[in-house]
């Protein structure tokens, strides 16, 4: 994740705020009867944190980084195409070119639903060159890989079409995003209905954070959390991750955030726990971001409100 951001007051969206906004994102045939959506499931965090464990071990190995340019990233790349390959997805490896170097954007889409409305859930894939960049962005990469098998192990049949992906380059100004959307054939753009990007969410010292884009894509998002009783606060990311490439192209976006560099107020604290004072995440770029730099309960809410979003957003 890249730097500057603008905080929002706190929200707590009501639930007939959340069921009107899913109900224009989904249509009226699934807002007429909003009782029969199937539910998400629990994403078991442990599958989270295997992954997350699989992504330091490719660090380690190769210089531990996984930056655009260095081995550690095509091994990245490699490691999360094979599982969705297995689980059935229909994926391709997008290159473009970077400083010199080699790029690469892994898309997967799940067979079926209405290609003209396409539903999208990305996170960046490449660290800094500084570390492994676990919660920065393994966090959200690994999150959206597990919501996206769980689409797979539920057979899910979404009225829209769902593809997620993994970009590259995202630490060197949001390189392979905008590449991807830049490239798009005339008229694929105006087909997605919704983008929503997830990076860093295991962060150690965590703020829950809903992107205060779009109340359709935030809606779903914020009242997960309400229904755990965990309040949110509205955040502006204004060209800090990927999803800057679709608010350019008019896409509707959404996503959400645990905190990086910036520093836990004692509002925060008191609503969330942790240490006021202190940067949501002290490893932040650095090379101590590892795996044990990560907040479990964080990856844990923030990766099932992935799939309750997904699940509702669909019309699945």
């Amino acid at each position: 994740m890249i730097h500057g951001i603008r905080r929002r007051t706190a929200l707590a969206l009501p639930a007939t705020a959340v069921a009107l906004s899913a109900a224009l994102l989904t249509g009226g045939a699934q807002a007429s009867a909003p009782a029969g959506l199937a539910a998400a499931p629990d994403i078991p965090v442990a599958s989270v944190q295997q992954d997350l464990k699989e992504l330091q071990a490719v660090a380690d190995a190769n210089g531990g980084n996984r930056a655009h340019g260095q081995p550690g990233y095509q091994a990245s790349i490699t490691f999360v195409k094979q599982k969705l390959d297995a689980a059935g997805y229909e994926t391709r490896v997008q290159e473009f070119t970077h400083g010199g170097a080699t790029g690469y954007n892994l898309i997967a889409d799940w067979p079926g639903g209405d290609a003209n409305q396409v539903l999208m859930a990305g996170s960046h894939l490449d660290s800094v060159r500084a570390g492994p960049g676990i919660n920065d962005n393994g966090s959200g990469s690994a999150g959206v890989l597990e919501v996206a098998l769980a689409v797979a192990a539920n057979d899910l049949k979404p009225g829209k079409h769902l593809r997620f992906a993994w970009w590259g380059a995202e630490e060197l100004g949001l390189i392979g995003s905008t590449h991807y959307v830049e490239t798009l054939p005339d008229g694929e753009t105006e087909k997605i209905s919704g983008y929503l990007n997830f990076d860093m969410i295991g962060s150690p010292n965590p703020g829950y954070f809903v992107y205060d884009d779009d109340p359709a894509l935030m809606a779903p998002l914020t009242g997960f959390f309400k229904g755990k009783g965990v309040e949110t606060e509205g955040i502006v990311i204004n060209g800090r991750s990927d999803h800057a490439a679709f608010q350019r192209a008019g896409v509707a976006t959404g996503g959400l955030f645990t905190g990086a560099e910036g520093t836990k107020t004692q509002e925060q604290a008191r609503k969330w726990g942790g240490t006021a004072g202190q940067p949501y995440d002290r490893c932040y770029h650095r090379a101590c971001d590892t795996t044990a730099n990560i907040d479990a309960t964080a990856l844990d809410r923030n990766t099932d409100a992935i799939a309750h979003a997904i699940w509702e957003l669909s019309g699945a």
